[in-house]
C-alpha cells in the first residue's frame, strides 16, 4: 500500500497529508463543520509553503488555487474564510497536531549515521499581547537532516529548563547525539538524555558556578603542563569569511578522578570540553572566548568539534529562516494555541522546503511553489520517501 494516501474520494492524484493527518481530531461542534477538517490542514500547510503567513493569506491562496486543490481535496463547501482558518487552528490540540507533524517528518529521517539532535529556544516577539508576553518555543533540530523534529511551547511565567524536557519526551533518542546550550544543563536533563539511550553534550556556564569553577580549573592545569597529553586531544580550524576570521581551538579531555567524584551525580559523565575562540574583525581588536562543555561522549576531539559547530545549525538553519524567510518574529497572531499551530506550520514547511534538491534558497523555493503548483508537488512528496503516490 503506498504510504500517500487519498486526500478525498474524488482526485486523481494524492498527497501526504491525509496519510499523516487522518488521525487528527476534529475539535469543533458537529453542526459547525461546513469544511473538513484535512482540507484545513491541507490547505493550510500547502499556503505556508507557498510563502502565506497569516489566516487571510492562507484563505487567499486557497481561493487562487482552488482548481488546483480539488484534484486532491473535496471541498463540499468551497474554500474556508479566513475565520475558519484562524477558529480551527486556534481549537486544534497542538499537542495532537505535532503529533501528526512527527509522522510525517520520521518518514523524511533515514538514520545512515548516529542522529545530532540540537535544542534550542526562539521568541515569536510580536506574538505577545497585554496579558499575556511573547509565546516562547523550543525546537529540537535534526542537523544533518534539516529537519524539525518537534517543537514545545515555554509555558507562562516559566522557562526553557521545564519545556525541554516535555520536549525530550516526544523524541526517539536511542542512538542520538544531543547538544543543549547552558539552560539545559540541568542533571535531570542529563540523566532523562541517557536514560532515553542518548548522548549529550552541554554547554556550561555561571548557572552552574560550582561546575564551570572546576572545568576551568581542570583545564587551566592541564593547558599549563609542558607536553601535556591534552595537546594530542586538541584541534584547529580557521574560519575566513565576510572580512571575518575565526580561529576555535578544541581540547577534550577524559573525566578526572577527583572530578568525576566532586560531579557524579551528572549522568553517564565521560568527558569534559573547552573551545577558545578568537575573533578578528576587520581592523578591531579581536576579542577571546572561552567555552566549557561536558559530554556522555568519549574523550575524541573531533567528534566534540563536530557535535559543537553543528549545534549552530539550529540558528543558521532553523531560526534565521523562521525570521527572515517566514517572518515568525513579525507575526501578530496572539492567540496562544492558534500561533503555537501556526508555528509548527512553519517548522514543517521548511522543513520540507529543506528536503528538495533544488539549489536555490528556501525563499526562491517558496516563490517557486506558488507559481508552480508541479514544483509545489514535488515539495509535499519528497524523494527521501521509499514510495511513490
Amino acid at each position: 500500500m503506498s504510504q500517500f494516501s487519498r486526500l478525498a474520494t474524488a482526485p486523481t492524484k494524492s498527497l501526504a497529508i491525509k496519510h499523516y493527518f487522518c488521525t487528527l481530531r476534529d475539535p469543533r461542534r458537529r453542526h459547525r463543520r461546513l469544511h473538513r477538517l484535512l482540507d484545513i490542514v491541507a490547505i493550510a500547510i500547502c499556503a505556508v509553503i507557498c510563502g502565506a503567513d497569516n489566516w487571510q493569506q492562507i484563505a487567499t491562496f486557497g481561493q487562487r488555487r482552488r482548481t488546483w486543490l480539488q484534484r486532491f481535496l473535496a471541498l463540499p463547501h468551497g474554500i474556508p474564510s479566513h475565520d475558519t482558518f484562524e477558529r480551527v487552528f486556534e481549537r486544534l490540540d497542538p499537542a495532537a497536531f505535532q503529533a501528526c507533524f512527527r509522522s510525517w517528518i520520521a518518514a523524511l529521517c533515514v538514520r545512515g549515521e548516529m542522529p545530532h539532535i540540537a535544542i534550542d529556544g526562539k521568541t515569536l516577539r510580536r506574538s505577545g499581547s497585554r496579558n499575556l508576553g511573547p509565546l516562547h518555543m523550543v525546537s529540537a533540530w535534526a542537523t544533518a537532516h534539516h529537519l524539525v523534529l518537534g517543537q514545545e511551547a515555554v509555558a507562562e511565567a516559566s522557562n526553557e529548563i521545564t519545556a525541554i524536557p516535555r520536549l525530550l519526551e516526544l523524541l526517539d533518542l536511542a542512538g542520538a547525539l544531543v547538544t543543549i546550550d547552558a539552560i539545559g544543563c540541568q542533571k535531570d536533563i542529563a540523566c532523562q538524555i541517557v536514560a532515553q539511550g542518548g548522548d549529550y553534550v552541554l554547554t556550561v556556564k555561571d548557572n552552574q558556578a560550582t561546575l564551570h569553577a572546576d572545568l576551568q580549573q581542570v583545564f587551566d592545569e592541564a593547558l599549563s603542563q609542558e607536553g601535556t597529553p591534552l595537546r594530542e586531544r586538541s584541534l584547529r580550524t580557521r574560519d575566513r569569511n565576510h572580512g571575518r576570521t575565526e580561529s576555535r581551538d578544541y581540547y577534550v579531555l577524559a573525566v578526572p578522578a577527583a572530578f568525576a567524584e566532586r560531579h557524579g551525580e551528572w549522568a553517564g559523565l565521560r568527558s569534559l570540553g573547552l573551545v577558545l575562540s578568537e575573533r578578528q574583525v576587520g581592523e578591531r581588536e579581536p576579542s577571546y572566548e572561552a567555552r566549557f562543555f561536558i559530554s556522555s561522549l568519549p574523550p575524541r576531539v573531533r567528534a566534540f568539534a563536530r557535535a559543537v559547530r553543528n549545534h549552530w545549525g539550529i540558528e543558521n538553519s532553523l531560526h534565521w529562516h523562521l525570521d527572515v524567510t517566514f517572518g515568525e518574529d513579525t507575526s501578530r497572531i496572539r492567540q496562544r494555541r492558534g500561533a503555537e499551530n501556526f508555528a509548527l506550520l512553519r517548522r514543517l514547511a521548511l522543513s520540507l522546503l529543506k528536503q528538495h534538491p533544488a539549489k536555490t534558497s528556501v525563499a526562491c523555493k517558496r516563490l517557486a511553489a506558488a507559481l508552480d503548483t508541479d514544483f509545489l508537488e514535488e515539495i509535499l512528496q519528497p524523494t527521501g520517501n521509499s514510495e511513490k503516490p
